[in-house]
């Protein structure tokens, strides 16, 4: 039996990141030391942590701009009711493909359906996809191209 694949340094980075944020969103603890904590419990590279940091200090920092573009865009779910899990996907996400440099959109958005795999329900999955396509569309992005809104 094959040995069990550990994610990319950059996935790692995306787990720790939802679970801060999804954290963060339903206890209100502090971002900072729960993403310390987390470090702690699981040691990432230095690069992943520091990718890991980016990532949940960025979405805090947009929280309120990519609030709107999700109910924008999931209008039939009002973002109050809707699944924490799935909510706070589509925040992490959304803020790599608008506001990060670093990977393809195409690549974001694949990573956000993971996430969704892993933690959501069975529903997930389709509608982070289908909410993140039609973000991109609107907004003009070529999926392949690097994130970021200076990028367009």
């Amino acid at each position: 039996m094959a040995a069990e694949k550990k994610p990319g340094w950059r996935r790692q980075a995306r787990i720790l990141a939802f679970k801060v944020l999804f954290e963060h969103d339903l206890t209100g603890h502090n971002p900072a030391k729960a993403l310390e904590y987390y470090l702690a419990e699981e040691p990432l590279p230095p690069d992943a942590a520091e990718f890991a940091r980016n990532l949940v200090y960025g979405t805090l920092a947009h929280r309120a701009e990519l609030d709107e573009i999700i109910r924008r865009f999931a209008p039939a779910w009002p973002l109050e009711q809707m699944n924490a899990v799935d909510k706070n996907i589509l925040r992490l996400a959304l803020y790599e493909v608008l506001f990060e440099n670093q990977v393809p959109v195409k690549a974001a958005i694949n990573e956000a359906v993971e996430l969704a795999k892993l933690f959501g329900t069975d529903a997930s999955p389709k509608f982070v996809n289908g909410v993140l396509g039609a973000v991109v569309r609107s907004y003009g992005r070529v999926p392949g191209a690097p994130g970021g809104v200076n990028n367009r």
